[in-house]
């Protein structure tokens, strides 16, 4: 039986090089080594304060940006999470098997909690506290294998194994699971691309800085502008080393651009100084993103097809959860027998 590799992506905040290179490339490469669903997860936007006509512009906007770097939904299942019942229901029910101590002691939990009671009449929504179940409930709805994430989520993925492996424990009969207990999938480079401007910080849209942070939908200009400026040091050598934070970042990010290892950078750049090594990790970028960023303007102006795309992902995967599902339902004693 091939792989199944579920991911989903939250339709908030402006896709960067980052998220790019550590998440959206790699689920291209899943549609070549396996049976790919993903989804723009959409319900978990609702966890925090939002606008509902921003969260159906961002949903989008993601959706766009997914097909132009390569989703191809003949390939793979690509759907828009609120579409698919399932998931919600999923969510309640193993709920059941999910304890409370487990979730108070996600470390994403502690930290959105603190920042939002920091603020004057914030709201804390129990759906946040919920985050992680509904999250096990996208993934093991679908009886998937594999879930590509970034490290920050691995306490999120044992969590959904830990409730898997609960609920057949309880529920499942002798020698029958009734859920599949996943692996996480860590990209082995996203996560290290870091802020242009504090090499000491993941590059990211939320937290980050403006001048350090290079979107995929940037204009070339503005891409070759942030590389002039990354925040480097008084050395002069293209190197790897201590106190080098920010060079070794721009040597990783060119590296991983053009698919070579970081030590064929530094042996191309030997003798070179910064101003010539930053021109040209800006141009290896520009080029890098640039049929992405032509291809989105295309998706992006025809939102009838956008919802084509969603509508016709949402019936596969709904042909998919709806009986795993029943199974739940079945093992639990909910509803009538069948």
């Amino acid at each position: 039986m091939a792989t199944r590799i579920f991911s989903g992506i939250q339709p908030t905040g402006q896709k960067h090089l980052g998220n790019y290179i550590g998440a959206i490339r790699q689920y291209v490469e899943g549609q070549d080594r396996g049976e790919a669903i993903y989804c723009v997860v959409d319900l978990h936007a609702t966890t925090v304060p939002f606008d509902p006509a921003e969260l159906r512009r961002s949903v989008h906007d993601t959706a766009a940006i997914l097909l132009a770097a390569g989703l191809d939904p003949e390939r793979c299942i690509f759907f828009r999470q609120g579409d698919v019942a399932e998931h919600t229901e999923l969510c309640w029910l193993l709920s059941s098997v999910t304890a409370w101590g487990d979730l108070n002691r996600m470390h994403q939990w502690k930290d959105k909690r603190e920042l939002l009671e920091s603020r004057q009449g914030a709201f804390l929504s129990a759906g946040l506290f919920l985050y992680p179940v509904l999250q096990a409930a996208d993934v093991l709805a679908y009886r998937a294998n594999e879930v590509p994430v970034g490290d920050d989520q691995r306490q999120h993925i044992e969590l959904m194994r830990e409730i898997a492996r609960r609920f057949n424990e309880r529920f499942g009969g002798v020698g029958r699971d009734v859920l599949v207990v996943p692996e996480h999938r860590i990209p082995e480079v996203g996560a290290r691309i870091m802020d242009l401007q504090r090499p000491d910080s993941k590059m990211a849209t939320t937290g980050g800085t403006e001048q350090g942070t290079v979107l995929v939908l940037d204009e070339p200009e503005v891409v070759a502008k942030k590389f002039r400026s990354a925040v480097t040091d008084s050395g002069t050598e293209v190197r790897r080393g201590e106190g080098k934070e920010g060079i070794a970042n721009l040597i990783e990010i060119l590296a991983v651009v053009r698919s070579v290892a970081p030590e064929e950078i530094e042996r191309e750049f030997e003798g070179s100084g910064y101003g010539d090594f930053k021109g040209a990790v800006a141009e290896a970028v520009v080029e890098y993103l640039a049929p992405v960023r032509e291809r989105y303007a295309e998706l992006r102006a025809d939102e009838a097809a956008l919802e084509r795309t969603l509508a016709e992902g949402a019936e596969k995967a709904r042909a998919i959860a709806a009986p795993v599902l029943a199974d739940v339902r079945e093992a639990m004693g909910v509803g009538p027998p069948r």
